[in-house]
């Protein structure tokens, strides 16, 4: 099976999984409260003995045809009884189409009560003669699901998202203002290329416009740090972090982090109106992050950026 290559498909994936592994318990269930609809008190034992098929369930409970709900709520510490007759035909998960074959997995949904992202499968209850006599509900929160796909990748294609409608529609109102960052952008860039290249950092973003720069380091990663324009012009920065050899799995090669840097510094001065705000380079998955005056942002491969001309961006066409 080809593994996933958009968020779309790998949440379907991951969802199809799901289906599987609850289709068959809650069919079971369906057909043990078949048996005793509508008697509450056989509902209840029915799916008290159906949730110990569904360890990641959080509610069990019966619904009549018109989702009003015919148990108590079963749950791993018992039956909750407040729920008996709740109309729950309002609820996202009665409001979906359940197919021909009686099972449905609901959309991802805020749950009322503990304000989570939640889903409910939702079986047809049938009896002897075919009839549709309710439903069996059954809800997990997300944390509880097991997860049966892979970490999603993030894909390295070039992407383009439109910014605030209101910064684009005044776009050609604003010039371009010299920033602190503007007046020392050389040494800021030897500085950002220094540490990048020899002192662990694999993630840096330049905010031209704010004068500041946000840099990730592999030995620290799930924390950033924020350098103002007193540390990017100064290079005894470098001083403070201490040297790493380049890393082996780094998408982007050592040499060519400057040149992506340069160009960077190339789009921030190549009109005074259409400008860049702010850049970004990651080693590890190659990717450059690009957000101009427009508050249009670009996400490129780093070769792709650095095959793209000084014309090509000044155009407008592809900024916008």
């Amino acid at each position: 099976m080809n593994a996933p290559t958009t968020l779309a498909e790998s949440v379907a994936r991951q969802r199809e999984a799901l289906a599987n592994l609850l289709r068959e318990p809650l069919a079971l269930a369906a057909e043990a409260c078949s048996r005793v609809w509508p008697n509450r008190a056989g509902l209840n034992a029915a799916l008290l003995h159906a949730l110990t098929t569904l360890p990641a369930c959080k509610y069990l409970y019966a619904l009549d045809t018109h989702a009003v709900q015919l148990s108590d709520n079963i749950s791993r510490h018992g039956l909750i009884e407040t729920d008996y007759g709740r109309d729950r035909s309002d609820r996202p998960y009665m409001k979906e189409a359940v197919p021909s074959q009686g099972f449905l997995l609901s959309e991802a949904y805020i749950s009322l009560r503990a304000k989570r992202p939640s889903l409910t499968a939702i079986q047809i209850v049938r009896g002897d003669d075919g009839q549709v006599l309710g439903f069996v509900g059954a809800d997990f929160d997300l944390r509880d699901l097991p997860i049966t796909a892979k970490l999603y990748e993030e894909p390295t294609y070039w992407r383009q998202i439109k910014g605030d409608p209101a910064i684009r529609g005044a776009v050609f109102q604003q010039t371009r203002s010299e920033s602190a960052l503007d007046r020392n952008v050389d040494t800021v860039l030897g500085v950002l290329s220094e540490l990048m290249e020899d002192h662990g950092v694999f993630h840096g973003k330049l905010h031209f416009s704010s004068s500041r720069a946000t840099i990730w380091l592999v030995d620290d990663p799930y924390r950033y740090r924020l350098l103002d324009i007193d540390a990017l012009t100064d290079p005894d920065t470098c001083l403070i972090y201490p040297h790493v050899p380049y890393p082996a799995n780094a998408v982007v090669p050592r040499e060519q982090i400057r040149p992506v840097l340069d160009n960077l510094r190339a789009l921030r001065f190549m009109d005074e109106t259409f400008y860049l705000r702010a850049g970004s380079l990651n080693i590890f998955n190659g990717m450059v992050g690009l957000t101009f005056s427009c508050d249009g942002s670009h996400y490129l491969p780093w070769d792709e950026f650095l095959s793209k001309g000084y014309d090509f961006w000044a155009s407008g066409k592809a900024i916008g």
